[in-house]
């Protein structure tokens, strides 16, 4: 089969064949046909896990993918060949991903897509809209709250502004002038320019009472500690990249810290829903062929996000 694989921790990824997987008891075989790109697929080529999980090598990335059901393993009772799916697959041996054109997974990871999404929309969803949900239900957003999402013009931010302002909630944003009316379109109420002042001034300037919550999807530690500082006692500041100083958090009142996404099918299975019934926008900004994972495979600066087709 096709594939992009890495040919060692750091590397490029390449095109290659590699054998095709079969499908073992209680497993499905996929024929992908999109697959989402996540920040998560160059840090796991990078090593992100290679302390705690196996790895094989050539790796192929990929989290998130979509699909048609094209085999089924001895068991397996919830698919039939042929069913449309998506899912959030990372089975241990890392290196066995959806950047290619079949991939094996257990059914329980797996999920019908529903019949109005494309296999596009399903593959853009799973990661970034789980870590969304997630990020969106730890905080208890509700209406009324004061929010600021620092990077929200990607894939996770771009599902958390639709939830928050679903929810209730004053959302602030950190965007590109460019891309404030797309901010806007899906729910922000404010949107701070990131590249005309230092967020927390213009954020103090128009909120000197301060916010309730902060998501922040990209700052560094000292970006993150400042920011931090418009949070009220008693709020909560999460952080996707691993930024936060916990105990720090601890000792001025605050809640939250390092987040990092657990979400799986029944989670997935309600997004799809939502997004199916049009209630859920998926952010695509790019579709793009298998080839040019080279390029996507951690490029930054996304708005919303980017799907490889197979």
């Amino acid at each position: 089969m096709r594939a992009m694989v890495v040919p060692e921790f750091g590397g490029t990824p390449e095109p290659a064949d590699m054998p095709t997987p079969q499908p073992g008891p209680g497993d499905i075989q996929i024929r992908i046909e999109a697959a989402g790109v996540n920040p998560l697929d160059r840090k796991l080529a990078d090593g992100i896990l290679k302390d705690s999980l196996p790895y094989d090598f050539p790796m192929i990335p990929g989290i998130d993918g979509a699909g048609t059901v094209s085999a089924v393993g001895p068991g397996t009772t919830t698919f039939s060949v042929g069913d449309r799916v998506v899912g959030k697959f990372l089975v241990p041996p890392v290196g066995h991903g959806t950047f290619a054109e079949y991939v094996t997974a257990p059914e329980h990871d797996a999920i019908h897509i529903p019949d109005p999404l494309t296999t596009i929309q399903a593959a853009a969803l799973p990661t970034a809209g789980l870590t969304a949900q997630e990020l969106f239900d730890a905080a208890g957003v509700a209406a009324g709250r004061t929010i600021l999402i620092n990077g929200a013009a990607g894939g996770v931010g771009s599902f958390l502004v639709q939830l928050a302002a679903t929810a209730g909630a004053h959302v602030i944003t950190t965007a590109r002038p460019d891309d404030a009316d797309r901010m806007i379109r899906l729910g922000a109420t404010e949107v701070v320019d990131y590249t005309a002042a230092p967020v927390g001034d213009s954020v103090h300037a128009t909120h000197p009472d301060g916010i309730d919550v902060l998501f922040d999807l990209v700052s560094p530690p000292p970006r993150l500690a400042d920011l931090a500082r418009l949070v009220r006692p008693g709020g909560i500041v999460y952080s996707t990249v691993r930024a936060a100083d916990e105990s720090g958090l601890r000792a001025r009142g605050l809640h939250g810290g390092n987040f990092e996404s657990a979400g799986g099918a029944p989670e997935l299975r309600h997004l799809l829903l939502q997004a199916a019934m049009g209630e859920l926008v998926v952010p695509i900004e790019a579709v793009r062929p298998l080839t040019d994972a080279r390029d996507a495979l951690g490029a930054g600066g996304a708005r919303g996000k980017t799907v490889l087709v197979i």
